[in-house]
């Protein structure tokens, strides 16, 4: 049996290659991908901005349904019992555990995280993304079972979106009573504004998109500021200090991959305030900073990739457990089929919708 890989041959001209489906070996798992997203990496991807990766199999985030358990696989990695027909989320990367950053703890930035995804799709077991009708998951690639009462299209975003975030979150510290300020609504921002408001922040969301404003109120946030009604950073920043009894933020989410959010960031934080900053993932896009500023607020900056490859489950449990209270099917704007990817990425690219999402299994 064959299956059909989406293959980017340079920035923005994708192809279909097909190949022979592997078998999942010794601690391996094939899935068939019920639903995939474009999340805002595979934009940089798309247009060429990404450091390393210019060309490949591309997607990530997905919920897919598996095909074939490899030798010694019966449990995910919390330990439920998996088989054949169920639903499971995989981390789109690796932990091999043995390199020096896994051996010092920081999981998340295994030196082997990418191992497979960066291989071009001819090469064995030619399955490494999502943008496919199947996704081949490796021995040390964490996945978990899918709760029953998570849909697909909320299953389909966890292992990215809401993980980073609720990683994100937690790094920063976010506790009952703090304000959180979240720059960007997209799936990132919209993500952690239900995780931040769970833990009881007051959260302010800022973006360009009315629409976006709109979803963000729905997924928790308290106050939103429109660049639309506020235009200029003088005018979001004396907005937030009216929010904030002229205080400030306790901690600042970047997470729109803008770097002029940077500056912005640090005026919207009160004195001794955090920022986190998740969005931007291109080196070398530069942007105007105030050193002084920074340092005479006391600001800490903390730059977060990845995350600790069990944030997947709690991404999962978070999902089930707050499935009544926010609207995560709703985040997804679009479905498209898989024939359509290149134009579910040129829409994404546009802010046209929120987060397009492929059907894989619809017009193959």
């Amino acid at each position: 049996m064959k299956g059909k890989v989406a293959v980017m041959t340079e920035p923005e001209q994708l192809i279909f290659e097909e190949y022979d489906l592997p078998t999942a070996g010794q601690g391996s798992v094939l899935v068939k991908v019920i639903r995939t997203n474009v999340c805002g990496s595979e934009l940089h991807i798309w247009r060429g901005q990404h450091p390393t990766k210019k060309s490949g199999v591309m997607g990530h985030e997905m919920v897919g349904e598996i095909v074939e358990l490899g030798e010694n696989v019966t449990t995910d990695f919390a330990g439920n019992p998996v088989k054949v027909g169920d639903r499971i989320a995989a981390a789109y990367f690796l932990t091999c555990r043995k390199c020096t950053h896994c051996q010092q703890g920081l999981f998340n930035l295994c030196e082997n995280a990418y191992e497979f995804w960066s291989k071009d799709a001819h090469e064995y077991p030619h399955f490494h993304g999502s943008f496919a009708t199947h996704y081949y998951i490796h021995p040390n690639q964490y996945f978990y079972k899918v709760p029953g009462n998570v849909s697909d299209a909320s299953a389909a975003s966890a292992n990215c979106a809401l993980s980073q975030v609720y990683y994100g979150v937690e790094k920063a510290g976010i506790k009952y009573g703090d304000t959180v300020v979240i720059q960007g609504a997209g799936g990132l921002g919209l993500n952690a504004s239900a995780v931040a408001k769970s833990l009881g922040a007051t959260v302010i969301v800022i973006d360009a998109v009315e629409s976006r404003l709109a979803l963000a109120k729905r997924f928790g946030a308290d106050y939103t500021i429109s660049f639309a009604e506020y235009p200029s950073v003088a005018d979001r920043v004396a907005r937030l200090l009216a929010l904030t009894n002229n205080r400030g933020a306790d901690i600042a989410m970047e997470l729109t991959g803008v770097p002029a959010a940077l500056n912005e960031g640090i005026h919207l934080l009160k004195a001794g305030g955090k920022y986190i900053s998740i969005g931007n993932i291109s080196p070398g896009k530069l942007t105007e900073f105030d050193p002084g500023l920074m340092t005479r607020k006391n600001i800490q900056i903390l730059g977060v990739i990845r995350y600790n490859p069990w944030y997947l489950q709690k991404a999962l449990t978070f999902l089930s457990d707050k499935s009544d209270v926010y609207p995560f099917d709703d985040m997804l704007a679009c479905d498209y089929t898989l024939a359509d990817i290149a134009k579910a990425l040129d829409t994404s690219a546009t802010r046209e919708i929120t987060r397009a999402s492929i059907l894989v299994n619809e017009g193959v």
